[in-house]
């Protein structure tokens, strides 16, 4: 699956590996999160506000306030689009890494 780009609280964002997205504005006033390129398999991923997308996206993995969310984007688009289902409470931080790592096994499909 390759490296994903990574920040956190503590400082600035390495360089992101090769097809990996960059994390900007990962830290803001607590909120956290991380970023990886993915191409989903059939049927794509579904949002809340478009329904189905496919194709090469952007996932992002949030945490504020204790909630850990999901967000999808056609790669290099200004639009982010909310996970269906992809909401949870997550009470410790330092879970966002395995968090983010396991929804980029589960929706990155490129083989089908």
């Amino acid at each position: 699956m390759g490296e994903q780009a990574v920040t956190g609280e503590a400082g600035a964002a390495p360089a992101p590996a090769p097809g990996q997205a960059p994390d900007a504005g990962a830290t803001e006033g607590g909120a956290s999160s991380r970023t990886a390129d993915i191409v989903p398999g059939p049927g794509g991923v579904m949002t809340d506000e478009v329904g189905v997308v496919t194709g090469e996206l952007t996932l992002r993995t949030e945490y504020a306030d204790g909630q850990v969310a999901l967000r999808v984007q056609y790669r290099e688009a200004d639009e982010w689009y909310a996970v269906t289902g992809g909401r949870a409470p997550l009470a410790d931080p330092a879970g966002l890494d395995a968090v983010h790592t396991i929804a980029v096994g589960l929706l990155h499909r490129p083989e089908g």
